[in-house]
């Protein structure tokens, strides 16, 4: 237990004293939007940490204590929320991150053997980086819980962007793709943009509004329950307006 607490303290040193001059007036502005979205501003701490990532491609100690300054909050407080969330990087990631799903559905269908090939292929396991983080190709693997896809499965994100009904084949050709620098179309969604770049929109910013939202939203295999209702006019029984209802449990 002393050890875990030297280790807490002496990373909370850190963050405490890091450089914040990374953050521009740019970066500044984009930040005092944000907390002006909310009605107290530690409201604000996620989608700050995700600025924070579109800059600097990870959630640096000089993110936490900017967050911490622009917010009101100690750095400890920042760093607890950092730490919870996977969406948030303690290290550089790569230009893209590619997410695949290894749950229970996507696994059956095929999603361990994806994961298999592109780490054989990349040369790096989960949360690893192939090439220098930032770079032009460079590619940040991780094993992902459910994506909320099944009707696809087996599925993988780059930059949180879908691609799906995928092989292991057809994932490499999807990963050569991007270290070639090349950015393949999502199965639906926005064109796909880096990961600094789909982070900026993760905080709240769209510089190019349309294009974000010109991509399909829904896959057909998504819509055909609804379709064949519509069809054959299917309707679900309405609630009677006398219907007992349950109590609600007491509040303690």
């Amino acid at each position: 237990m002393t050890e875990q607490f030297e280790f807490t303290t002496n990373e909370h040193n850190v963050h405490d004293t890091a450089d914040t001059s990374v953050f521009g007036e740019d970066v500044r502005s984009d930040a005092r939007q944000i907390i002006a979205r909310y009605p107290e501003p530690r409201s604000a701490l996620l989608p700050m940490l995700h600025l924070v990532q579109s800059v600097q491609g990870y959630v640096s100690p000089a993110g936490i204590r900017f967050c911490a300054e622009q917010l009101a909050l100690s750095t400890a407080e920042v760093s607890a929320v950092a730490t919870f969330y996977t969406m948030y990087k303690r290290k550089p990631c790569g230009q893209h991150l590619v997410s695949v799903c290894t749950n229970t559905l996507c696994a059956a269908l095929g999603g361990d053997a994806i994961y298999r090939r592109l780490s054989e292929h990349l040369g790096v396991g989960h949360d690893e980086t192939a090439g220098t983080p930032g770079e032009e190709g460079s590619i940040t693997l991780e094993h992902a819980e459910c994506l909320a896809a099944c009707d696809l499965a087996p599925v993988l994100q780059v930059n949180y962007e879908y691609f799906d009904n995928q092989t292991p084949e057809s994932a490499l050709d999807l990963v050569k793709a991007l270290q070639r620098g090349e950015k393949p179309a999502p199965t639906r969604g926005p064109a796909l943009t880096d990961f600094r770049g789909a982070e900026r929109q993760l905080a709240g910013f769209f510089d190019d509004l349309e294009s974000t939202v010109a991509g399909p939203s829904a896959a057909p295999e998504t819509v055909r329950g609804a379709q064949l209702a519509h069809e054959r006019g299917w309707t679900a029984p309405s609630m009677p307006d006398d219907a007992e209802l349950p109590p609600l449990p007491e509040k303690r």
